[in-house]
């Protein structure tokens, strides 16, 4: 190596020891032939210690498949690589102090992988870079966390933890539509506490409020996973149930009243409180017009359960036919006029 040569080397060492990224650079069997300051720092491993002996043998915890991978598609390809910390938060398992909180926590990389040509234009090493990104990665997590947030608290009513009345009707009205398009069926159940005034009348709002959180509860453990529930209104709640017949989701109506029922949901000085619930069913069929017309259908049903008497489900089908949740006919309404039958 002639003096020119040399002091050019020996620029070269400077800055990639320098720099503020990792800089490794490997042979075609993975022997390290350049390890920076970086990558010492951070490692805990010399240049001494690891020069010429295979990358995988000396630096605990890589993930050795995959980065042989991308490594050896960079040779054949002769094209750069990327990882990217969304995909992969590391790849050398270093930790990043943190000054101001004085916490170490793993440092978030982005990796470039690079194929060098030598100068007989042959491709028998690659350049690794890692660059630590822990700052933006934790930035954007926050932030990402930090939306996920307001979208739950703009969806959510805050007294039951349900969904709230305006996202619960865009779940409705989605609900409608993909019904429409696919001829599936899908059944909708309103129900609401009965003489729930008199609960606020006699023991107040803050144990009303207890009330509708107890409902809520047992709403929420008797409900399937794909079950949409939503608060409607005060004391009122809606239901969607995807690909059920009205006949199924009267037993689920049933079960839930029955919870209700014998759920204990004010307990004080003054006395046990127990409340029951009213039921509306209506299975989505041709005949309705829009999501509206599937939500009045189901309160006109739950209004027929207050007229039975209350802590029941009433059924109504395409034909405005009412029946309760065990199948028995109880009216049918013809032009306007109710006929008992």
């Amino acid at each position: 190596m002639n003096e020119i040569s040399l002091a050019d080397f020996h620029l070269t060492m400077q800055v990639l020891d320098n720099l503020d990224a990792g800089v490794v650079i490997l042979d075609e069997t993975y022997n390290v032939c350049a390890w920076n300051t970086f990558m010492q720092a951070y490692s805990g491993i010399s240049s001494t210690q690891i020069m010429g002996k295979s990358l995988f043998d000396i630096v605990p915890d890589l993930p050795e498949s995959w980065l042989k991978n991308k490594i050896q598609s960079t040779f054949k390809l002769r094209m750069h690589s990327f990882s990217a910390w969304e995909d992969r938060p590391w790849v050398f398992r270093f930790l990043n102090f943190c000054p101001i909180s004085g916490s170490s926590d793993i440092m978030y990389q982005n990796m470039t992988i690079t194929p060098l040509r030598s100068l007989s234009g042959e491709y028998k090493h690659i350049c690794l870079t890692i660059n630590d990104v822990t700052d933006i990665a934790k930035n954007k997590n926050h932030l990402h966390e930090s939306n996920k947030q307001l979208t739950h608290l703009s969806i959510t009513d805050r007294l039951t933890q349900l969904y709230n009345r305006g996202h619960w009707e865009n779940c409705l009205a989605d609900a409608f539509e993909y019904c429409q398009q696919t001829q599936t069926p899908a059944t909708l159940v309103m129900f609401d506490i009965d003489h729930f005034k008199r609960v606020n009348d006699t023991y107040g709002h803050v144990a009303g409020d207890g009330v509708i959180k107890v409902i809520a509860d047992v709403l929420r453990r008797t409900k399937r996973q794909t079950d949409i529930a939503g608060r409607y209104g005060g004391e009122e709640f809606g239901i969607i149930l995807p690909g059920t017949s009205a006949e199924l989701a009267g037993y689920f109506t049933e079960r839930l009243r029955n919870r209700i029922e014998q759920e204990t949901v004010f307990d004080d000085q003054r006395g046990t409180v127990k409340v029951t619930i009213s039921l509306g069913v209506c299975e989505w069929n041709p005949k309705l017009i829009d999501y509206k017309s599937w939500l009045e259908k189901s309160d006109l049903a739950l209004y027929e359960s207050k007229k039975k008497g209350r802590n029941t489900t009433t059924i109504i089908n395409s034909d405005n036919c009412y029946t309760d949740s065990k199948g028995e006919f109880i009216l049918t309404e013809v032009d306007g006029n109710t006929t008992i039958n």
